[in-house]
């Protein structure tokens, strides 16, 4: 489905957009790619007084914190130089922006993004970032959960995979929300809060 409507009160939440993953070989959408739209949709909210919500993932060193469990799959062993963690240079850097640290593939649980959307009176959220597939995804489930307006800028994401991209785009996006591309949300949100 075609995005139709911005909220009064939409919040931009951008996934896992950090420097040791922004810079991984990301399809069909390439990490520069997904940067550059998401810093353009950041723009815009902020020049709208909207809230931006820049959500990064960590671990200890000994990986203590992070989520246990058997699984048949693990997770790709990621370089993890000093600022591996750190949201990238084209995102960060604006105060009012709101910071939140997962150590699960959503940005629901165990956060503080709740409370954060909550207090600013937010109903609807724009999700961009890096998985498709995981980060995204799973945001995008519990937003739903949440009773959030879910809204998915399709061409601001990247997967490891295309065919993980396509599955969420096509089977899992419309069950959870409105899709669009970075251009179709920024006439959007001009429009509306113009």
């Amino acid at each position: 489905m075609t995005v139709t409507a911005l909220d009064p009160r939409t919040a931009l939440v951008v996934i896992d957009l950090q420097n040791g993953i922004a810079g991984l070989p990301t399809q069909p959408h390439s990490g520069p790619e997904v940067v550059a739209r998401s810093v353009e949709l950041a723009d815009a909210f902020r020049a709208h007084g909207l809230p931006v919500v820049l959500v990064r993932v960590t671990f200890a060193d000994d990986f203590a914190d992070a989520p246990a469990g058997r699984t048949e799959a693990s997770a790709p062993a990621m370089p993890r130089p000093e600022g591996w963690d750190a949201v990238v240079d084209e995102l960060a850097g604006h105060p009012g922006d709101i910071t939140v640290t997962k150590r699960n593939w959503g940005a629901f649980h165990g956060t503080d993004l709740e409370v954060q959307l909550r207090r600013r009176g937010v109903t609807q959220i724009v999700l961009t970032g890096i998985a498709t597939s995981i980060g995204v995804e799973s945001t995008a489930r519990a937003a739903y959960e949440h009773g959030y307006h879910v809204t998915l800028a399709t061409d601001a994401m990247g997967d490891l995979s295309a065919e993980a991209h396509r599955g969420s785009v096509e089977r899992i996006f419309p069950r959870l929300g409105e899709s669009g591309t970075t251009a179709e949300i920024l006439a959007l949100l001009a429009k509306t809060h113009g």
